[in-house]
């Protein structure tokens, strides 16, 4: 019978890998992030949760951060960047997303768990996620999308940072403040 415990522990197991990440390809893609017009994140399914979670930090820093998709999104252009997360790199949507992006000259950053992928390969910045297999103890995909909220949420300290934010900056421009 499995337990919370062993569960917990393999998901836990599992962030070693980030620490394998490199710091300047990350530190590169948040000052592009800072320097575009406009942020545009896609994923789908639960990467999509994760991208969203995302997308909302980025508007509490004050950044012009959209979902794609949503109905307020505006146009994507070249002086803007898209994130597109996606564990097995081959999402319909992203790729769709993707496409588009070339075509108007957008920087496309892919989160992705290999390189062996299309989104991968149509990218401008990379960061590849080597995240155990997927088993009972974390099914699907929990170990790639639990992977990508920490990897973006170290990202929005790296970019509070370099933005010169503080948590109070955040906060007054969080919804539940106003």
């Amino acid at each position: 019978m499995t337990t919370i415990s062993d569960s917990f522990e393999y998901i836990m197991r599992n962030f070693e890998n980030l620490k394998e990440l490199d710091e300047r390809t990350v530190s590169d893609i948040c000052s592009l992030i800072l320097d575009s017009r406009n942020i545009f994140v896609y994923g789908v399914g639960r990467s999509g949760i994760v991208g969203r979670m995302f997308a909302m930090r980025l508007v509490q820093m004050g950044l012009h951060a959209y979902f794609v998709g949503e109905t307020i999104a505006p146009v994507v252009t070249e002086k803007d960047s898209v994130i597109l997360l996606s564990g097995t790199g081959e999402t319909q949507g992203a790729l769709l997303v993707a496409q588009i992006c070339k075509r108007v000259n957008a920087k496309i950053i892919s989160i992705t768990s290999s390189v062996d992928n299309s989104i991968y390969k149509a990218s401008d910045f990379k960061i590849v996620l080597k995240t155990k297999n997927s088993s009972d103890l974390a099914p699907l995909g929990t170990l790639f999308e639990a992977s990508c909220h920490v990897l973006l949420d170290t990202m929005v300290a790296l970019l509070m940072s370099m933005k010169g934010e503080k948590e109070a900056d955040l906060r007054k421009r969080h919804a539940i403040w106003l």
